[in-house]
């Protein structure tokens, strides 16, 4: 396999081992997500390896319970976009038309859209549940994939191979299952990994708004919101990424500027 080729699969690897981590949370998460082991936000100890949030609940735990949910969410909504927007951009690029000139219109509507500002009122006019929070971040997300599987379309349905395939008849289903795909699946993979990560952060930017899933359900968004206010305290921004001991200059410099213990 040549470097070109083998470059979209390069972001499996760190994709995968996120995955191999999330699927063993059960056994990996040293509580559960609303266990509570201390008293209020701490330092990183044995019992909390990345310390305690707002309510003494273990961050680590919340962590990994949280990503379950949130690439839960995002995987499936990225799956179901690249079915819809995926499917629909081959054919608008193929079929050409009236067809493709509608769809294109209507997808260019709803891209004008800011896309957290659309989020946001859908989630004012339906309640947040796992359902419409997949179902959002699919539709969101299937704008964009369209218009690259209609430009991977364009470009490829006027190739000698795909009109060889017309000249004998073959079917719209046919010409682009068996020409059009295997030929544009290698950019298709490579946006497949940028739209999951987009969605991780859209799902994430919902919950920390207050529009995620309602508690007790566990997200990286409702995380950082809950646990916000631990700045003013110095001890939770630094400590999450570099867990300080006692004299660490890490932690006279977060006392400092946070003003805490």
């Amino acid at each position: 396999m040549t470097r070109a080729r083998l470059a979209p699969w390069l972001w499996l690897a760190p994709v995968l081992a996120i995955v191999l981590v999330t699927l063993a949370t059960p056994w990996l998460a040293p509580h559960e997500a609303s266990a509570v082991v201390g008293g209020g936000w701490s330092e990183p100890s044995a019992q909390a390896w990345l310390g305690t949030d707002n309510l003494g609940r273990d961050l680590l735990s919340r962590m990994l319970w949280g990503a379950r949910t949130t690439l839960g969410i995002a995987l499936a909504a990225t799956v179901l976009a690249f079915v819809a927007g995926g499917g629909a951009g081959l054919v608008a690029g193929v079929a050409g038309g009236s067809f493709d000139r509608v769809a294109s219109w209507l997808n260019n509507v709803f891209l004008s859209i800011p896309t957290l500002v659309c989020a946001l009122v859908v989630l004012s006019l339906v309640p947040a549940n796992l359902l419409s929070l997949t179902l959002l971040v699919a539709f969101l997300e299937s704008l964009r994939i369209f218009r690259v599987a209609r430009a991977l379309a364009i470009d490829r349905a006027n190739l000698d191979y795909v009109m060889v395939a017309r000249m004998r008849g073959e079917s719209m289903v046919w010409i682009i299952g068996r020409e059009i795909l295997p030929n544009a699946a290698l950019p298709l993979l490579a946006e497949f990994g940028l739209r999951l990560a987009f969605a991780v952060l859209l799902i994430a930017s919902l919950s920390f708004l207050g529009l995620g899933l309602p508690p007790p359900a566990t997200d990286w968004g409702s995380i950082a919101k809950e646990n916000r206010d631990g700045i003013l305290f110095g001890v939770w921004a630094a400590l999450v990424i570099l867990p300080p001991f006692h004299g660490h200059p890490y932690k006279r410099l977060t006392i400092a500027i946070g003003g805490g213990r």
